[in-house]
């Protein structure tokens, strides 16, 4: 009977790693929303990390979060530390690239609860109809996909886990530019 046991395990445990195995080697999480404003009044929301309080999801987890903000006030170099609870974790962001006012691209280091380096972007394009100007943005996360991701993956979405933030955070900074 032990042995029936250890073999369906042995077997369960195999199908595991070939569904793991399977998961693709990077993942691409993104959003978008439409906010009624030019990229102009967008972009700096985003820009300068102190900025962030008004509409990030992720400063919400840990009220006793403590944050560092180094390098320049906005823009490339500029390094946004944090250092939070269970939820918020530990990591560090770094604003890589800034082109006003439409794209943004940040190296995305988390220390804990896992170690793991991705990048982020914000698209924030124009929308012209008529006289008015709106933007589209769009916030996505990409990176490597390794072996201890991939098995998360076959639990859990990783897209609807950050998908949700995502949208939690657009959904703020759109109230924040419209004034709602």
């Amino acid at each position: 009977m032990r042995r029936k046991i250890l073999g369906v395990l042995a077997l369960l445990i195999a199908i595991l790693l070939i569904v793991v195995s399977t998961k693709p080697d990077t993942f691409r999480v993104e959003r978008s929303i439409t906010i009624n404003a030019a990229p102009e009044y967008v972009f700096p929301l985003i820009n300068d990390f102190k900025q962030w309080a008004l509409w990030s999801p992720f400063e919400k987890l840990d009220t006793n979060m403590v944050t560092n903000i180094t390098g320049p006030e906005s823009g490339v170099g500029s390094v946004y530390e944090w250092k939070g609870n269970k939820n918020a974790g530990e990591g560090r962001m770094e604003i890589t690239k800034s082109e006003a006012p439409n794209f943004i691209e940040i190296k995305l280091d988390f220390i804990k609860p896992m170690k793991t380096s991705n990048m982020t972007e914000f698209t924030v394009t124009p929308v012209v109809s008529g006289t008015d100007t709106t933007s589209t943005v769009t916030w996505a996360m990409y990176g490597p996909n390794h072996f201890l991701n991939k098995l998360m993956t076959v639990f859990m979405s990783l897209d609807k886990m950050i998908g949700s933030s995502f949208e939690e955070g657009l959904q703020s900074m759109k109230k924040v530019v419209e004034g709602k």
